[in-house]
């Protein structure tokens, strides 16, 4: 494996998903696809320092099980951890995890569920600047 290449969450109500991220991201999707007379299936979104792949599918585009929350959580690193998370509260998401220090090395970690029900995980991951600082991008 590689890295990092795009997560895709699942949603019923797919335009409200693509609005609520388009707030919480602070950008629109870049990309979207739909079906020979289908609606709009799939929105993605790039991110951050390396432009990250987010997707947003359809629920019913879904593998059996896949939809819903899960017991895997991706972590997208954030620079202010207790602002992200209050932000992500005041717009609709609901606490998963609190802020929850992971030993003594700096890593923090907290998740909530989009109003979608979609884990989301965000973290202080001092491993992620190192990797950062070392490509200029620090």
């Amino acid at each position: 494996m590689k890295g990092f290449a795009t997560i895709n969450y699942f949603a019923a109500d797919l335009t409200a998903a693509r609005d609520w991220y388009t707030e919480v991201l602070g950008v629109p999707p870049y990309f979207e696809a739909a079906f020979p007379g289908q609606p709009v299936g799939y929105y993605e979104f790039r991110i951050g320092d390396y432009q990250h792949e987010l997707g947003l599918v359809d629920a019913r585009y879904a593998p059996p099980g896949a939809a819903g929350t899960g017991g895997s959580i991706m972590y997208w690193h954030v620079d202010d951890l207790p602002a992200a998370l209050q932000r992500l509260l005041a717009l609709g998401a609901t606490e998963h995890d609190p802020i929850r220090p992971r030993g003594d090395s700096g890593f923090v970690t907290a998740s909530v569920v989009d109003p979608f029900g979609n884990i989301l995980g965000i973290m202080t991951n001092p491993h992620y600047l190192e990797i950062l600082e070392s490509t200029g991008r620090g």
